[in-house]
């Protein structure tokens, strides 16, 4: 039987590669938005010095679930440093224990709301950035993590022209992210929408994004559905606009779950 909540809750409050943000805080900050800029985390501009030790780029995986996939990241990219990020700190246990009995130094974990991300980094203290299986947000293009919402969060601490990569089963999200990015003329160094059949992948991405697979996209590949993958580049200076688009809705919206909407088409 696993650990229950409370007793992995428990855990990592002693964790020296977990960082969590008091809800307290993160309402606080949350309230802010749009307004004052006060509020920010003690570890803001300190990652390197403080946590990592040394000056390697840092790697932000948005959404990161129970961590594997920022933890074998890690294990891949030794001369790169990485931090899982999410709001779920009882699957985020997962990863985190599993990097503390292997001893990973290069791999953090941080408990937070990707809302107030950039409440977290300092300008220019990110290199790139993982969106893995994110929820596609059909209803709400705020909420999407590819979003230009986010886009200009993001911008705010990676280094100008920084990386981001997108995988994910959902057709809706990729042909969002697909257009946001043509609509914003960023630059993209790849996409396809089969990552594991498509020759071209072996070519145009790294060994680790074909061989790391994320606890739910085994079970998308188990259902036979396609694994979509994107990197572009995000610039500072753009000025970003959304897509006004309407797109076809997924036929489900999480595992062996159909949609509840009755629309077929969303922006």
């Amino acid at each position: 039987m696993g650990k229950g909540k409370l007793a992995k809750f428990a855990d990592m409050e002693h964790y020296e590669n977990v960082f969590q943000c008091p809800y307290s805080a993160i309402g606080q900050a949350l309230d802010m938005r749009g307004g004052s800029d006060d509020w920010q985390h003690e570890m803001r501009g300190r990652w390197h010095e403080q946590y990592f030790k040394n000056q390697n780029p840092i790697v932000l995986e948005l959404g990161c679930g129970k961590g594997e996939y920022a933890v074998e990241l890690a294990r891949n990219y030794p001369d790169k440093n990485f931090i899982g990020v999410d709001i779920k700190g009882a699957r985020m246990w997962t990863g985190a224990t599993q990097a503390l009995d292997e001893g990973l130094k290069n791999v953090a974990f941080l408990r937070t709301n990707i809302e107030i991300i950039d409440r977290f980094f300092a300008p220019g203290e990110v290199g790139e950035i993982w969106l893995t299986f994110s929820d596609p947000q059909m209803k709400n293009p705020r909420k999407r993590l590819t979003s230009t919402y986010f886009m200009e969060r993001y911008r705010r601490f990676l280094v100008d022209g920084g990386l981001l990569h997108l995988k994910t089963d959902s057709n809706f999200l990729f042909t969002y992210t697909t257009l946001m990015v043509e609509r914003n003329h960023l630059p993209l160094d790849f996409r396809t929408e089969d990552l594991y059949h498509d020759p071209l992948s072996a070519t145009n991405v790294e060994p680790a994004t074909l061989s790391v697979q994320t606890y739910y996209e085994q079970m998308w590949i188990a259902r036979g559905l396609s694994i979509r993958y994107m990197r572009w580049h995000l610039p500072h200076a753009a000025e970003l606009h959304e897509p006004d688009v309407e797109i076809e809705l997924d036929e489900y919206r999480s595992y062996h779950r159909t949609k509840r909407s009755s629309l077929d088409k969303a922006k």
